[in-house]
């Protein structure tokens, strides 16, 4: 800013600064709404939902770990088959934890190795003529 040397100038000064204060406040005060309307429960709410929702990976992250703990679950049952001692069942919930753990972190592995086994049953052999 300028030296200013007249009454005219000062008054002229101080009315820009008046109407650039008058600017700033309202413009403080629409950012106050904005920030008081984000952090509303509701809102805070809707916008954690719409990330995860909006997320790619959500249903294939929750495909591959529902299908890793059914696994580990089949397998833990089928080896303890309900019955037996308490090193039976140890050993169980070690390979279901096992398990778990590989189809969690190999879904394209475990997706691919469940293709090929469909198609291997499912697919009949043709008898050669």
């Amino acid at each position: 800013m300028a030296n200013i040397t007249t009454v005219s100038g000062i008054k002229d000064a101080i009315r820009q600064l008046e109407e650039k204060q008058v600017v700033e406040g309202q413009e403080l005060k629409e950012c106050f709404l904005v920030v008081v309307d984000s952090v509303k429960p509701v809102n805070l709410i809707k916008s954690t939902f719409n990330d995860l929702t909006s997320s790619p990976d959500l249903l294939s992250n929750i495909l591959s770990t529902s299908i890793g703990l059914t696994a580990g679950y089949l397998t833990n049952k089928t080896l303890v088959m309900s019955t037996g001692g308490v090193l039976k069942k140890l050993i169980g919930t070690v390979l279901q934890f096992g398990v778990t753990s590989v189809f969690v972190r190999n879904p394209e592995a475990v997706k691919s190795l469940g293709h090929s086994f469909i198609q291997r049953f499912l697919t009949r052999k043709k008898a050669p003529s």
